[in-house]
C-alpha cells in the first residue's frame, strides 16, 4: 500500500511548508523594534544596530539573517541595509508603509511575542516547549524522552537516510551517535552499512527510549545504547567515529567547543567527527531554510544554525583537521566532517 512505502530522502516540501510560519513574525518583530527604520536610513553592523535598538546581538543577528533571506535586507562588507521593498513598504516614514496592517498580527501571532522576547533578553522565552532544558539539567523523565524522541524522529527520517547514503561510512568500523534522540540516524546508518557497529549515546531516559526504535527496526544485534551525560561524564572509548545530528545547533559556540574537545579526546588517531546540520551561508544572510530554522533555535534552545566557517573554527579549536562539508541529498542537510590527526 502507498502509506507503507518508505520515506524518500527529500522532504524539502514539508520543510518549506513548516518554515513559512516564521516569515510574518520575523517582519512584525523587525517592524516593532525599529529595524526597518534604522536600516532604511543607513547601513549598520549587527552590534551597531543592537546598541541603537537595545536588543541582544546574538538574537538580532539571527533575525537579520532571516530578513535578508526573505529579500528585505542585504549584507555588504559586514553591514546590513534595507532593500527597496523594505524601504518602500516597511519604513515607518514611507508613504506605502504597511504598519497599520502588520500591527494586528503582533497581537494575534504567538511567535511574534516569543521572538520579541528573545530579541530583548537574548534568552529562550519562558514556556517554550522544547527539549533543551532537560539536556541542560542532565536529567529527563521517561515521558519527556518519549515526546522529544517522537518529535525528532518525525523530522529526521529523510535526512537520516540522506546521511546514511554517504560512502564515507564504509570507512568506519564503530560509530557513536552522540545525543542520539530516537536513534534514527545511527539506525539508518547501521542499516545502510551492514558491517558497521553503532552506539547510541544519550541521557538514560532517552537511551532507553531509543532502544524501542532499535528493536522496531530489527538492528538490535549491531546497535547498542550508552547512558551518558555528554557534558559531564566520560565518553566511551572504542568508536572510531562520532556522529552528531541537530546537536551543535542547540548550543553556543563555547559549549560546542567543549563537545568538540570531548570528542577529540575520546577518538583514536585517525578518528572522525561528523556533524549533520542545515548550514547557514558564511555571511549569515541566508539561505531561508537555514535562517528560519535558526529562528526556531532562538526561541527553543541556546543555539542557532551555523555556517561551515563557524564549524571549522569550532572543530579546529579542538585539534581536528581537514574540515569539509557535502550536501547529503537528505533534504536541506549537509554532512560536515573532520579528522583527528
Amino acid at each position: 500500500m502507498t502509506g507503507q512505502l518508505p520515506p524518500t530522502n527529500d522532504d524539502r516540501v514539508i520543510w518549506d511548508m513548516w518554515e513559512s510560519q516564521f516569515r510574518l513574525p520575523a517582519a512584525t518583530v523587525a517592524d516593532e523594534t525599529g529595524v526597518f527604520r534604522e536600516l532604511g536610513n543607513e547601513p549598520l553592523t549587527t552590534d551597531e544596530l543592537a546598541t541603537r535598538l537595545d536588543l541582544a546581538p546574538h538574537a538580532l543577528g539571527i533575525l537579520l539573517g532571516a530578513l535578508a533571506s526573505s529579500g528585505l535586507l542585504e549584507k555588504r562588507q559586514g553591514k546590513w541595509r534595507a532593500l527597496p521593498p523594505a524601504r518602500t513598504w516597511l519604513h515607518p516614514d514611507a508613504e506605502g508603509y504597511w504598519g497599520g496592517f502588520l500591527y494586528r498580527f503582533r497581537e494575534s501571532n504567538p511567535l511574534h511575542a516569543q521572538l520579541l522576547e528573545a530579541m530583548k533578553t537574548g534568552k529562550r522565552p519562558e514556556g517554550f516547549n522544547s527539549g533543551a532544558p532537560e539536556w541542560e539539567r542532565g536529567e529527563m523523565s521517561a515521558e519527556a524522552a518519549q515526546r522529544i524522541a517522537a518529535f525528532m524522529h518525525a523530522h529526521s527520517m529523510a535526512p537520516a537516510r540522506g546521511a546514511a547514503a554517504q560512502a564515507v561510512f564504509n570507512e568506519v568500523e564503530q560509530l557513536m551517535d552522540v545525543g542520539c534522540g530516537s536513534g534514527v540516524y545511527g539506525i539508518e546508518i547501521a542499516k545502510a552499512h551492514p558491517r558497521l557497529e553503532v552506539v547510541l549515546l544519550d541521557l538514560a531516559a532517552m537511551a532507553e527510549e531509543a532502544e524501542h526504535y532499535v528493536e522496531r527496526e530489527g538492528v538490535t544485534g549491531r546497535v547498542s545504547t550508552a547512558s551518558v551525560n555528554m557534558f559531564t561524564e566520560e565518553w566511551p572509548v572504542g568508536p572510531d567515529a562520532h556522529f552528531f545530528s541537530n546537536v551543535f545547533h542547540d548550543w553556543s559556540v563555547e559549549t560546542n567547543k567543549l563537545l568538540a574537545r570531548k570528542s577529540f579526546a575520546a577518538l583514536p588517531s585517525g578518528g572522525r567527527i561528523f556533524l549533520n546540520e542545515i548550514l547557514m551561508d558564511d555571511d549569515g544572510a541566508g539561505p531561508w531554510h537555514a535562517a528560519s530554522f535558526s529562528l526556531l533555535m532562538l526561541v527553543g534552545t541556546l543555539g542557532k544554525q551555523y555556517s561551515l566557517a563557524e564549524f571549522r573554527d569550532i572543530l579546529e579549536s579542538a585539534g581536528f583537521t581537514d574540515v569539509q562539508a557535502v550536501r547529503t541529498g537528505g533534504g536541506y542537510y549537509s554532512l560536515v566532517s573532520a579528522t583527528k590527526p
